[in-house]
């Protein structure tokens, strides 16, 4: 099997209770957004099709959606070309994670009692111990989720449903910084920083790192997108 293809049909969740055009939608932008399916590859529509046994309605209807997302293209005499992610979108997403992290960060600090503190402290005592046993895919997954537990924290539900809206991205993002030793490190240094803001109660500070580890990592990742010729 075609290894963009395949990449796709392990992104299908049929486990999910959503209309197969939802599912085949969310596999194609999940796989694309991962960098599954590189940037400039052609999509053909009937060997998709052929392929996962689907029928090319709703392989229309998932790509038509990632046309009006700006993630694929239509070229004409080509068809449908990945795009992929660019740096404008990694300052866009950036700008919003800025605005929703520091208002969870805050909501949750004034939610938060001192189980709830000494549960976060133990993940991120927990995050230094796996860097310095280079763990990276356990750190890659003790970073969601010391996000997650923030958002958790924060009550807010319609917040943790635009962050999930923007998961696959965080994701992508998250995969390239991370993954860099010397990034991860200081990352992780930020994220107590962090911590240490919301035991405090001190907001100033809150706000001040929240924005300045967004900027970090966005530097960085825009860096690793230049090397790569992205965008």
């Amino acid at each position: 099997m075609n290894a963009m293809i395949e990449n796709v049909r392990q992104n299908l969740d049929f486990s999910q209770n959503k209309p197969l055009k939802v599912l085949v939608y969310e596999a194609f932008r999940k796989t694309i957004i991962l960098g599954q399916i590189p940037a400039g590859s052609r999509i053909n529509e009937k060997e998709f099709s052929d392929t996962l046994n689907i029928s090319r309605t709703p392989i229309r209807y998932a790509l038509r959606q990632l046309v009006d997302e700006q993630l694929v293209e239509h070229v004409p005499k080509i068809g449908i070309v990945v795009k992929g992610i660019s740096k404008k979108d990694a300052y866009e997403i950036f700008d919003i994670r800025k605005s929703l992290d520091t208002l969870a960060t805050i909501k949750a600090m004034e939610k938060m009692d001192e189980k709830d503190f000494l549960e976060l402290k133990e993940l991120l005592t927990y995050g230094d111990k796996l860097n310095e046993e280079d763990r990276v895919d356990e750190l890659l997954a003790n970073f969601s989720d010391f996000n997650t537990f923030i958002y958790e924290k924060s009550q807010m539900l319609r917040l943790k449903g635009i962050v999930m809206e923007l998961r696959s991205y965080l994701l992508y993002f998250r995969d390239i910084s991370i993954r860099s030793s010397e990034r991860r490190s200081v990352a992780l240094a930020e994220h107590w920083l962090i911590y240490r803001g919301m035991k405090t109660n001190n907001i100033a500070q809150i706000k001040m790192i929240t924005q300045e580890h967004l900027d970090h990592s966005l530097q960085f990742i825009l860096a690793e997108m230049e090397r790569q010729k992205i965008g």
